[in-house]
């Protein structure tokens, strides 16, 4: 995938990371922009990479520092009093409307959500953890054209309730009913982590297993029989950034 048809300068892609792994689960599986570098870069080496540690204040200096961006996952609440937060709601909301390619995967789902006017609070349902299943109610332009049905990992609580005006919901769950959004042509959000490995979803669940509850957990733990869609899922997120951004992929 390049930034334009026939231009020889790889597409840069801006992450905004919004946490730190525990230190000790980094050394195996590294932060949260390593995932996504290992994921797409493996897709498509052509890539190139920038990260803004946004949790810790690092922010880009305008939303054309790169061609399009992916904000991470977080354990925090996009609802929470936190300068950081409020920063990046107000950074979405300029990518917004510079139409500026985004991708918001879980915490970054829900941002874009509760920036642009979407409602994001905790779930009646409680915890959703290991392997589920989405399904798609119409394809969009850069889907695969396979099954609708897709499996990806999960660890949220916190649930978009209600999408941002103006969003398309393209796919969900009986357990989590907009878990794939799309606002334009520029914003994709995913409330599923395709950068997760199942080993890391299995370190995250055991350490909040007295959290998420004991059949949660026993559940989340046996769904982790069956392997999760990570390349599919990267190839659709390479795809949208690609139509986005007007090049070929």
């Amino acid at each position: 995938m390049r930034f334009s048809p026939g231009d020889n300068t790889a597409m840069k892609l801006g992450i905004l990371r919004t946490d730190t792994v525990r230190p000790e689960w980094a050394a195996n599986y590294g932060e949260y922009p390593d995932m996504f570098k290992a994921l797409l870069g493996a897709l498509d080496p052509s890539l190139a990479f920038a990260t803004w540690h946004v949790e810790a204040g690092e922010f880009p200096a305008g939303v054309d520092e790169a061609d399009g961006w992916l904000i991470t996952g977080s354990k925090f609440s996009v609802y929470e009093d936190r300068p950081w937060i409020h920063r990046l709601l107000a950074f979405i909301r300029e990518l917004h409307t510079a139409r500026k390619p985004l991708v918001g995967i879980c915490f970054g789902h829900q941002a874009v959500a509760l920036s642009l006017g979407g409602e994001v609070r905790k779930s009646v349902k409680g915890w959703g953890v290991g392997l589920h299943r989405h399904a798609f109610r119409a394809e969009p332009s850069w889907f695969d054209g396979g099954d609708r049905t897709f499996r990806v990992l999960v660890s949220h609580q916190d649930q978009v309730q209600r999408p941002a005006p103006g969003s398309a919901v393209l796919a969900g769950s009986e357990f989590c009913e907009n878990a794939v959004c799309q606002v334009g042509n520029h914003i994709l959000t995913l409330q599923g982590h395709p950068e997760f490995s199942a080993d890391y979803a299995r370190e995250i669940m055991n350490f909040r297993r007295g959290i998420i509850g004991e059949a949660t957990y026993q559940e989340g733990m046996a769904s982790l029989a069956e392997a999760p869609e990570r390349e599919r899922m990267g190839r659709w997120i390479l795809a949208f950034l690609g139509e986005a951004t007007g090049g070929d992929h």
